[in-house]
């Protein structure tokens, strides 16, 4: 029996679209992605910065312990050692040398932080260092400073970034202390450090610390039994986030458990629901009351080979005018990236990766790069189709 023209216009019509929606080829995207700098390439790189110095220079952080640095330029030849502590890091599975930051005033103290996880006992150090006065591309070792060192019951689950926010406070994104489920509950008890984005003053040591406790915390004098240290809780691994350079907003991609990864504006205070909930869905079908928690602006499932976030920025460089304004991540396994509208959440592709992505970090001009596991630097560039 023959099908009517119209039902036959319809089902080709069907199929084209269904191919443009859910097509992951990056033809079908106003960007494509090219190897930023042709000449180098790294080992597990996991976070990409700069110093904010003046200087034209990029920092790679190599999860085996060292920290590389070069000239921003596409035809750079080589890298150089900016630090190895190798010897002190532990890097197996979700271990090792996780992120990198530079004091607001690097350029007169010549201060930056790490953060890294030791075995025996595992634990996450944040630690400061020094530049060399002599040498502006040479930290010097000696100049180890540990800042914090939380116990890690387990080895996954580190969290791993560490940030100067726009109020010249330390910002530490802990997770919830690894295995799975969150076996303690860590990520809802608040005289744990894990499961938290922590937020604490460098520049004041109190107490008999390398530390002091902003007085704007929001668990500030509320109890003993909480850890003053806390800005935001129920985060289960957030892995990556980052600050909108206009807007001062935290943005913070939570990796999830099994069904759901989750995107969040982290407010000082606020609980992020694990493991309560699992993106906007209650977890292990849990009963406990969800009318305070603060739900994600987007999430998305484990399908099509998604299944772990890497949190990004919102774009505000110059070289790639369809991401302007918008939030840019991935997902590790799938090596999609997206792109987030930061006003109404719409979520739309933008290509696919040719490695697992590990994450993003941006230069001193706001342009983006990609750093992947199979250790090239990636950037976005508009297609001319």
């Amino acid at each position: 029996m023959k099908m009517p023209k119209i039902i036959i216009l319809t089902f080709i019509l069907s199929q084209i679209v269904f191919s443009m929606v859910f097509s992951n080829e990056p033809s079908k995207s106003a960007v494509s992605v090219q190897n930023a700098f042709p000449n180098l390439k790294f080992k597990n790189p996991v976070d990409l910065t700069f110093a904010d110095d003046g200087s034209n220079r990029i920092f790679v952080v190599e999860k085996r312990g060292r920290i590389q640095v070069f000239e921003n330029d596409s035809k750079t030849t080589a890298a150089s050692v900016f630090l190895d502590i190798s010897t002190l890091v532990h890097d197996s599975g979700e271990c090792g040398l996780l992120g990198l930051t530079f004091h607001p005033k690097f350029k007169t103290n010549g201060y930056f932080f790490v953060n890294y996880t030791t075995k025996k006992p595992v634990k996450t150090i944040i630690a400061r260092f020094e530049v060399d006065p002599k040498n502006k591309n040479q930290a010097l070792p000696e100049s180890f400073l540990s800042i914090l060192e939380i116990d890690q019951p387990y080895e996954n689950h580190n969290g791993g970034q560490i940030v100067f926010g726009p109020d010249g406070f330390l910002y530490i994104g802990m997770g919830d202390g690894g295995s799975g489920g969150d076996p303690k509950n860590f990520g809802q008890n608040l005289n744990s450090l894990l499961g938290k984005m922590l937020r604490i003053d460098i520049d004041k040591p109190a107490n008999g610390l390398h530390y002091s406790i902003p007085a704007s915390n929001p668990f500030v004098k509320k109890s003993p039994e909480i850890r003053e240290e806390i800005y935001a809780y129920g985060l289960r691994n957030p892995w990556r986030f980052s600050f909108d350079t206009k807007t001062k907003k935290l943005w913070c991609a939570d990796v999830g458990q099994n069904l759901w990864e989750e995107i969040s504006i982290i407010t000082s205070g606020g609980n992020f629901g694990w493991k309560i909930m699992e993106g906007k869905n209650r977890f292990n079908n849990s009963k406990d009351d969800t009318t305070k928690l603060i739900p994600p602006v987007f999430e998305y499932k484990h399908t099509d080979g998604n299944c772990s976030i890497t949190g990004g920025f919102v774009y505000y460089g110059k070289k790639v005018n369809p991401f302007l304004g918008h939030y840019i991540y991935g997902d590790y396994c799938s090596k999609n990236v997206w792109k987030l509208n930061t006003n109404n959440y719409q979520n739309s592709f933008v290509a696919v990766a040719p490695s697992s992505i590990n994450a993003f970090g941006v230069d001193s001009k706001n342009e983006l790069y990609m750093l992947c596991n199979d250790g090239i630097i990636y950037e976005f560039v508009p297609n001319n189709n």
